[in-house]
């Protein structure tokens, strides 16, 4: 009998003597998998806001990020094996709609992690807080540092991609590059700000605007279109695949950030 069964075997065994079981049973049901250190799963579920009632325990903020980079990388990797024929910018694109805030909130929601969230003092509903979606990035950190990549993995494509997003009709959604630059702004407490730098007039006549999108007062994108909202979209997409391909930038964010959050009054 393999070590995997034999552990396997262990687990249950354990789970029916031990004081948590039904913590254990419920978070078997998200999972697929029996949760070895149950306290992570726990944190992963407890937003910043809690941060007085938790005397000393951990947020799931730090989970977060983890979980971020790792369900970046599973739908990538999905992307690459699942559109053959596809280019990069394609891919890009999907990957994008597939990990944007308002589908992670969803998916939460659908998993059932918005009823075991602990948070307290912010609605839930309220604009840009995302208090599901961001447990759910903390709950795929969890995974990971539980059970490794490959836990993580299997759950991300067989508990939240397979049973509620339809890849095709994903790639085939309208993307709205104007919300990703804002939703990513955001997170990271980056001052985003778009420039309308000149209007003029094609050969027929029409209007044409240009736009430049500045982050903590960097140009870091811009674009053109016949009205203002065209401009700025073309111009927040250009900022995103600078982003990407720029990991310099980001610290020049940062520093300038930084140096803009120390001098605000409190």
């Amino acid at each position: 009998m393999c070590k995997e069964v034999i552990m396997r075997i262990w687990h249950k065994i354990r789970l029916l003597f031990s004081p948590n079981r039904e913590s254990y049973l419920c978070y078997y049901d998200i999972l697929g998998f029996m949760p070895r250190n149950l306290e992570l799963y726990k944190q992963a579920l407890r937003h910043k806001s809690m941060i007085k009632e938790l005397k000393g325990k951990p947020h799931n903020e730090r989970m977060e990020f983890l979980g971020d980079a790792i369900i970046d990388a599973v739908v990538a990797d999905m992307c690459y094996e699942y559109f053959i024929d596809e280019r990069e910018g394609f891919l890009t694109s999907t990957r994008s709609k597939i990990v944007q805030r308002a589908s992670l909130d969803k998916l939460a929601v659908q998993l059932g992690l918005d009823k075991l969230v602990s948070f307290t003092g912010v609605n839930r509903m309220t604009q840009n807080n995302h208090i599901n979606g961001n447990a759910l990035e903390a709950f795929v950190g969890a995974i990971y540092l539980d059970r490794g990549y490959a836990h993580c993995k299997r759950f991300i494509i067989e508990r939240m991609i397979r049973p509620y997003i339809d890849l095709d009709e994903m790639s085939k959604k309208v993307v709205n590059f104007k919300s990703l630059l804002i939703e990513w702004s955001q997170k990271r407490r980056m001052a985003l700000s778009y420039e309308l730098i000149r209007e003029s007039k094609d050969s027929k006549g029409v209007p044409v605007f240009y736009t430049e999108v500045q982050i903590e007062e960097i140009p870091v994108g811009s674009g053109e279109g016949n009205s203002k909202k065209v401009s700025q979209q073309h111009a927040a997409k250009a900022a995103l695949e600078r982003i990407k391909g720029d990991a310099s930038l980001l610290q020049e964010f940062i520093i300038k950030r930084d140096a803009r959050l120390s001098n605000s009054p409190e």
